[in-house]
């Protein structure tokens, strides 16, 4: 039944980012994406009741459901923004982030077909693994922002004023600026899961610690350079964007 679920939001991203991208091409904006996804995030929330029943915690054992938990993250921040960044192409770049990430997730050798059931839960592991995670929500749709905002940054010095892309896409400021607040909303996140990463007890996993504590480290400088001394806008989010691709390797250490 969960991998059902997850299919099925998988099925629903997808359908959210076709139909952004025909709008996109028809110079106009839609809430058919928004609706597709608020109705893959109920099916995502499926997934993870489904599967938190099977293994009696929250369900982060194996890259897989990790994944999974990464892309809800993803569409939780989304639908969390205003709604003219919703109806903006937000949508569009975010819900084929969200079906690559649940496609990855349902591949065989990565997808868990019988879920173990975990005899005992530690709260300082479960803590440490659920905001680790839901901070990369925060993180991916900030890089989301900023690959948007250097999109923007580009038609305008194109003079590409006229496009259909150009016309859905938010204000360039205030894009900055949601690159900004999610930044801080994932530091702070990251910041509880470190935290509580160094007050579970010991079992291995001292290098995905240490991992997570250097993009901890990155994201804190680029936040604080940007507060010291100032960015440009393109400087920030390409850097915002790099980091968010790096970080990924943290994964790896999973």
């Amino acid at each position: 039944m969960d991998r059902w679920f997850l299919i099925a939001a998988t099925a629903l991203a997808a359908a959210g980012g076709i139909t952004g991208m025909l709008s996109v091409h028809q110079g106009t904006r839609s809430r058919w994406t928004v609706i597709w996804m608020i109705a893959a995030f109920a099916a995502q929330m499926g997934f993870l009741y489904v599967r938190g029943q099977a293994r009696g915690a929250c369900p982060l054992t194996g890259i897989g459901e990790i994944m999974a938990f990464l892309a809800w993250s993803l569409t939780l921040f989304y639908l969390a923004v205003g709604p003219a960044y919703r109806l903006s192409l937000l949508g569009v770049f975010t819900a084929p982030l969200v079906t690559i990430i649940q496609i990855l997730a349902l591949l065989p050798g990565v997808w868990d077909a019988h879920p173990i059931r975990i005899p005992a839960t530690d709260p300082w592991r479960e803590t440490h693994a659920a905001m680790s995670v839901l901070s990369y929500g925060a993180l991916a749709l900030a890089a989301v922002a900023g690959v948007m905002f250097l999109v923007l940054d580009r038609q305008l010095k194109d003079h590409h004023l006229q496009s259909g892309l150009f016309r859905n896409l938010p204000p360039v400021r205030e894009l900055l600026k949601s690159v900004v607040r999610l930044l801080w909303i994932g530091v702070i996140l990251l910041s509880i899961g470190v935290v509580a990463g160094f007050m579970m007890p010991r079992q291995g996993g001292t290098a995905h610690l240490i991992a997570a504590c250097g993009v901890w480290i990155g994201y804190a400088v680029l936040l604080g350079v940007r507060q010291v001394r100032g960015l440009t806008g393109r400087k920030f989010a390409v850097v915002a964007v790099l980091l968010f691709v790096g970080s990924l390797s943290v994964f790896a250490l999973v």
